[in-house]
């Protein structure tokens, strides 16, 4: 190779290795050490593991084989994670499109032409001898046929900034394809848990209006027998049909809970009937893995999409720098060209050229340096936003740490109220068959009785809600469920 051959294809692969704009580093993860502050740690019966992380699935925790079916035929049915999985294939599809500008681009052209060309208009005429007379040519035909080749030289990082950029928006998509397959598979399981939640409710419900029937039946017989007024009867009938107005909201919530849940596993209300969901039979994880706070922006997908998100802003910022530096394309062409088809692929038919040409900027009335400065706010925006998710985030995962303490001691004050509920309930109807006290006493204590069960089973169904929002805010424990696109390296 000529020294000066070998010194331009030097030249040439150090100027391809330039790129322009800002190399992106992801923001630093936040150095808190708890996700509380230190006057509310929360305390409760669950044990919080920081700094360990979920094995499987999350709501395999639950110990629910039904639980996990429903999960399982949501995640695979549900239109919202087939979208987002599309989506997330069309946006690796751009990466590939993207990536094919680092490589020449070849086409072949072919082309039939009847032509007349007048020499005279290029200074020739039949006195010189060089052209007939008249300046012409009689009409002909031309063919052509013959590839081409051309390749922009990526000097300034143009093209691998735009292929950066497109790797970074699969990412975002890889990532929300992810936080849709997180909240299908929680909403899932608050469905679930709200089903199984009403239908404890409503067991109490109907032992409530069992109790009225007998207490009603009691009045009746007392009355019958002269020990009580017409006024005692009234008052156990008018209890046992405000109690009876319990069911039927109760029964409508069911329905609406049963709806969603066939929303979520992509079927309508008619055609799939979920499992019938019992507290009893779910099993509350006692023991919680709780990630580090440093690692909470690993595992959520939501923050992963927002620094996807930053990353394709700041690519954005080069790919608008590198428009206001020179671009030079080589370009390369063998073409046949005759007057009959006979002809085409003759010796002296073959034309061939080869071109470099450079494009350099010098005025565009500002547009150029304002879609670099519009590329940069739009940077500085998106790491605003990043950083929002960031702290919205740990704020939700505060408040539910914080929501299980406090769960914990609902549920055993609710716990104390109905053992307590209990014993008067059995005190006071004892002391009435006894004639010792009125029926309003009785009635009295039946409420507080009615109360103490629901709230008992409304705070134990909030405990198990609660612990499962919680797995989802810290990110689902994390799976390898899509890969994110590679971002080539800068």
């Amino acid at each position: 190779m000529k020294p000066t051959l070998a010194a331009a294809s030097a030249l040439l692969l150090l100027l391809s290795g330039c790129m322009v704009g800002p190399d992106f580093r992801p923001p630093a993860a936040p150095t808190d050490l708890t996700f509380t502050a230190p006057d509310e740690q929360p305390v409760t019966e669950q044990d919080i593991k920081l700094g360990e992380r979920i094995e499987g699935e999350w709501w395999d925790l639950f110990a629910s084989h039904d639980l996990s079916a429903v999960v399982k035929q949501a995640t695979e049915g549900n239109r919202t994670v087939a979208s987002a999985e599309a989506k997330l294939a069309q946006a690796r599809e751009a990466v590939a499109a993207a990536s094919g500008g680092l490589l020449p681009q070849a086409d072949l052209a072919a082309a039939a032409s009847r032509q007349k060309v007048s020499l005279a208009a290029f200074g020739f005429n039949g006195v010189s001898g060089f052209a007939p007379p008249g300046g012409s040519l009689p009409p002909f035909s031309l063919f052509t046929l013959g590839p081409s080749v051309s390749y922009a030289l990526d000097i300034f990082g143009g093209t691998r900034r735009t292929i950066e950029q497109r790797a970074a928006e699969a990412d975002n998509k890889a990532y929300r394809a992810d936080a849709a397959y997180l909240t299908v598979s929680g909403n899932a399981v608050a469905a679930a848990l709200t089903m199984a939640s009403i239908a404890s409710q409503l067991k109490q419900v109907d032992a409530i209006i069992a109790e009225d029937e007998r207490t009603l039946a009691l009045v009746r017989g007392a009355r019958a027998a002269g020990a009580v007024s017409n006024v005692d009867v009234l008052s156990a009938e008018s209890q046992l049909a405000n109690d009876r107005t319990l069911t039927a909201p109760l029964k409508q919530q069911l329905s609406v809970a049963r709806h969603a849940l066939a929303l979520l596993v992509g079927a309508t209300p008619g055609s799939w009937t979920p499992p019938p969901f019992d507290l009893d039979a779910l099993t509350l994880p006692r023991a919680i893995p709780v990630t580090l706070p440093s690692e909470l922006v690993h595992q959520r997908p939501d923050i992963l999409a927002a620094e996807a998100d930053l990353h394709a802003a700041s690519a954005a910022v080069g790919v608008a720098t590198a428009r206001l530096y020179p671009s030079i394309t080589l370009t390369a062409s063998v073409t046949q060209e005759a007057n009959d088809l006979g002809h085409i692929f003759t010796g002296p038919a073959n034309v061939w050229s080869l071109a470099a040409g450079l494009t350099a900027p010098l005025f565009h009335g500002g547009t150029l340096t304002a879609e670099k400065r519009a590329a940069v706010d739009a940077y500085q925006a998106s790491l605003a936003d990043y950083q929002q998710v960031v702290l919205q985030s740990f704020a939700q995962v505060a408040d539910l740490l914080e929501a299980l303490a406090h769960d914990g001691e609902q549920l055993e004050a609710q716990r104390r109220a109905l053992d307590a509920s209990n014993a008067s309930l059995s005190l006071t109807r004892e002391s009435y068959q006894a004639g010792n006290i009125g029926l309003l006493q009785v009635l009295d204590s039946e409420r507080l009785n009615q109360r103490a069960r629901l709230g008992f089973v409304q705070a134990r169904a909030q405990q198990f809600l609660d612990t499962a929002q919680l797995y989802v805010a810290l990110g689902g424990g994390w799976w390898d469920w899509v890969k994110p696109a590679a971002a080539p390296a800068s």
